[in-house]
């Protein structure tokens, strides 16, 4: 296909908003909702959460905004971006490190999400507050090492993103964003407003927002850079993607500030729907990945109108992972959209059919196959392991150091929207160049106990 045809085609998003949303979408997951509460939860709270804002303008901000300028560049995926800006040279191995995160990711969030799909029925039928509070650890122990509910559930939440991917960035990406966004926002502050309000509640709102920095540990600052860099979708090209569907005219530096700002406020009011019922109930907000799965439903059980706030809390997290699968599975479907010249419904079905088959080995691994380890790891720890600790860092190091330094200033600038001679401008590029690369080769080394 003629680049100029390629070009011609390319869809766009419809509106600013539309774009706006479907990057927040992106970046608003089961890492907003899930686990920034517990590692917040883990790590001492309030001091943790202003080490981790920091991280966000050191790394999230930078790296976003290269990778917006990257893909609206060129108007191509995560490997044609780089092919195109640097011909005969290896950067496009930065896409390809991008699509494979995307691949192994999107392979195990479907698990995950699954889970949250079949407590939110649970939670509707009312069998889930029924599971006694001391008996909620051995009830999900048991339903996620079943051999066939979790995969079911997997599969129904797999074929959603499917079908939204299949229709297209105007009609079903960004159509499905303009609806799951503004109701993730509403479910996220009525449950806020719940949670503030209990008697006791006090004590959670302190735990978020009075600092302890003596309380602060080097393990800590370590695990905010690294959630920094993951929460907003950095590293395996859904923002190269995404950026590739931007009109010229919309201004990147302030979408990449905005998304990243809306991005930490969810995980902010997520901390606030979460830690101010835990602490009123006696629970403990240290209680790690259980937190949500088996914490919070305990504490549902003692809350007033229980079951209501259940549902609304598990069809959050079903709809904010959602919107995140959805711009992970546009990755490699827009890779091979160009590479093989696939229609979108073909690319879209293959690929999303290969992922789920492929995330079934993640499911059984924490049930029928969980003798079977790959370097002393069950499968699914070890697809994470390999996505998040070794893909998503490398895509995103490569990145800042393509942008910062293998383009070229001036070029750089160029792309990113941003003047030589601001002082924006000029921090950007020192960013990309030496602050970005520093951090995320620690995150890397601590990630890999290195360091």
């Amino acid at each position: 296909m003629g680049q100029g045809l390629e070009q011609q085609s390319r869809e766009q998003w419809k509106t600013r908003s539309g774009f706006m949303l479907a990057a927040m979408g992106s970046a608003i997951g089961l890492g907003n909702i899930w686990k920034f509460p517990y590692i917040t939860g883990e790590n001492g709270g309030a001091a943790f959460i202003i080490v981790y804002l920091i991280c966000i303008a050191l790394i999230g901000i930078p790296i976003m905004l290269a990778e917006f300028a990257v893909g609206r560049n060129t108007q191509k995926d995560a490997v044609g971006s780089f092919r195109e800006l640097t011909p005969g040279k290896p950067w496009f191995i930065t896409g390809i490190f991008g699509v494979a995160a995307a691949f192994f990711i999107l392979s195990f969030y479907g698990v995950v999400a699954g889970w949250a799909l079949s407590y939110t029925t649970k939670a509707m039928s009312g069998d889930l507050l029924a599971v006694p509070a001391d008996q909620m650890a051995d009830h999900f122990v048991g339903f996620i090492s079943t051999a066939l509910s979790p995969i079911l559930w997997q599969l129904l939440f797999m074929a959603i993103v499917i079908i939204v991917v299949v229709k297209g960035i105007k009609q079903g990406i960004e159509k499905w964003n303009k609806i799951l966004m503004p109701t993730l926002g509403v479910l996220l502050l009525i449950l806020v407003i719940r949670s503030v309000t209990l008697p006791g509640a006090g004590e959670g709102i302190s735990f978020l927002f009075s600092p302890d920095f003596s309380s602060l540990t080097a393990s800590a600052i370590l695990v905010a850079l690294g959630h920094a860099f993951f929460s907003l979708s950095l590293g395996m090209g859904t923002m190269i993607t995404y950026g590739s569907y931007v009109p010229k005219d919309v201004k990147l530096p302030t979408a990449a500030v905005g998304i990243s700002l809306a991005d930490t406020g969810f995980a902010l009011l997520a901390g606030l729907a979460i830690f101010p019922a835990v602490f009123a109930f006696g629970m403990n907000p240290g209680d790690g990945p259980g937190l949500i799965f088996i914490t919070l439903p305990a504490v549902f059980e003692m809350m007033p109108f229980g079951q209501f706030f259940s549902v609304l809390f598990f069809l959050l997290i079903s709809m904010a992972a959602l919107t995140s699968a959805i711009s992970i599975l546009e990755v490699p479907v827009a890779y091979f959209m160009r590479k093989f010249e696939w229609s979108r419904k073909k690319a879209t079905w293959i690929l999303g059919i290969i992922i789920t088959l492929f995330g079934i080995p993640s499911s059984l691994s924490l049930g029928a196959w969980s003798g079977f380890t790959i370097g002393g790891l069950g499968f699914f720890d070890a697809v994470d392991y390999l996505a998040s600790n070794i893909l998503l860092p490398l895509g995103g190091l490569l990145t800042a150091l393509f942008v910062g330094w293998a383009l070229g200033k001036k070029k750089s600038l160029e792309i990113g929207g941003l003047s030589e001679a601001s002082i924006w401008g000029k921090l950007w590029i020192l960013g990309l160049r030496f602050v970005a690369p520093v951090l995320i080769i620690i995150v890397m080394l601590n990630a890999l106990k290195l360091i």
